[in-house]
């Protein structure tokens, strides 16, 4: 959260609510089952797995603090009501939903920085379907549409504002400082996904008839965005604004990077670079569209982004069970996302044990009338059976709705732990 540093100010009141999460915290960060987490994680990550890992993301937070008092928020200053929310959701984690979430020992600042973008904003009309929990559905406006509109493509500029940060992290460290350390942070991942831009520029259904009746015109955008996207790397790496990332955070649509794989030997700890970190891309729209197609207008023209990476998670939402061909091609690939629509057989013997199957059950299992645990066990059951001897990350992910029911989280959770610790 950027704030212009005069408004950084350590209200007394706000100091007495945040150093009790702060104590919370730093008892929780102590407990040895971090060190324990980790190991697992890394040993999943490095494909020596000792049973499948379970992580829980992308809540719908709104659905929470309607009915539960330990996440409302009592500080006053919009920079210590950010350090609050994010304290407390996670507390509230811990004590709810933990699977294998793993504290950090220290609080992150993170460093204020800018990215101009890429010259375009979407347009179109946007209708917000979840009460401002950020789901919505979308259409697009085609901006794009011919050789003539590429020069709407900009490289964009990324500044860093040094002044902000030092003010947030010199309130935080006086707040907290005693309690937890607090530590600057930089950009520890990168969502590369040139597809997700094309789309809300060029429009979906017009951009994947392109793919047959202007093949050219789509290959030079994906070409022109990578370009851009590759040059604002080089700004973040020149910035110094890249942050180690085989830790406590993730890549991609992912879980946890924990590895001993990383980094490599050269790494200087004081200016994290790409060939030391993980990486990521997909092309969440080419679910539809052959391996072929696949290979041609997204995957292909990656590979410069990708070889930068010392390791690679690749995919989100896209069905990918059948391009595990062209995805053995990737450098560096070592987890690819697969979601409840894949054939799970199919899918399961395609990844091996080559690579994380980095799996995303269906959160619609929380949005239905009646809770039906037993089908969301099921599923999972389905998946372990067909993954054995394999290197499984379960990864609860885009719930926009749990009913108003907290507690089917809390089930689910309980279950999956249940499942995957059987396996053991």
């Amino acid at each position: 959260m950027n704030t212009t540093p005069s408004a950084i100010q350590l209200l007394p009141q706000d100091r007495e609510v945040l150093r009790p999460l702060a104590e919370q915290f730093a008892a929780i960060a102590a407990l040895p089952v971090h060190r324990e987490k980790a190991r697992l994680w890394g040993k999943m990550n490095e494909l020596r797995t000792e049973r499948p890992m379970v992580w829980i993301t992308e809540l719908p937070w709104h659905e929470f603090s309607e009915t539960r008092d330990e996440l409302k928020l009592h500080c006053r200053a919009p920079w210590a009501r950010g350090v609050e929310l994010e304290m407390r959701r996670q507390l509230y984690q811990w004590r709810h939903m933990p699977v294998d979430m793993i504290f950090n020992d220290y609080i992150p600042c993170p460093i204020a920085w800018q990215s101009t973008g890429f010259g375009i904003l979407r347009q179109g009309e946007r209708l917000d379907i979840t009460g401002g929990a950020g789901i919505s559905s979308q259409h697009y406006e085609p901006q794009i549409s011919s050789m003539a509109d590429l020069h709407k493509i900009k490289d964009p500029i990324v500044t860093v504002d040094r002044e902000d940060t030092a003010a947030r992290f010199s309130a935080m460290t006086a707040a907290i400082g005693d309690i937890i350390p607090v530590l600057e942070q930089g950009r520890d991942n990168f969502w590369f996904t040139p597809w997700d831009n094309l789309v809300m520029w060029y429009g979906v259904q017009e951009a994947l008839t392109d793919l047959i009746e202007q093949p050219d015109v789509i290959n030079a955008c994906v070409a022109r965005l990578v370009e851009c996207y590759l040059n604002e790397l080089d700004q973040f790496v020149a910035l110094n604004l890249l942050a180690r990332n085989n830790l406590n955070c993730r890549v991609g649509s992912g879980a946890y990077c924990y590895t001993s794989e990383l980094p490599r030997a050269g790494f200087n700890p004081a200016h994290p670079t790409p060939e030391h970190l993980w990486g990521c891309s997909n092309a969440q729209i080419f679910t539809e569209v052959s391996q072929e197609m696949h290979w041609e207008f997204a995957l292909r023209h990656d590979f410069p982004w990708l070889a930068r990476w010392g390791l690679v998670y690749y995919g989100c939402c896209e069905v990918l069970d059948t391009k595990m061909d062209i995805l053995r091609r990737v450098p560096n690939l070592r987890k690819v996302s697969m979601n409840y629509r894949i054939h799970m057989e199919r899918g399961a013997a395609a990844v091996g044990s080559d690579y994380v199957f980095s799996y995303k059950p269906n959160p619609a299992c929380f949005a239905t009338d009646g809770w039906n645990l037993a089908k969301a066990r099921d599923e999972l059951r389905h998946m372990l059976d067909c993954t054995k001897g394999g290197h499984v990350e379960i990864v609860m992910k885009d719930i926009s709705t749990i009913a108003g029911q907290p507690q089917r989280v809390t089930e689910w959770a309980a279950m999956a732990m249940e499942l995957v610790e059987g396996r053991a």
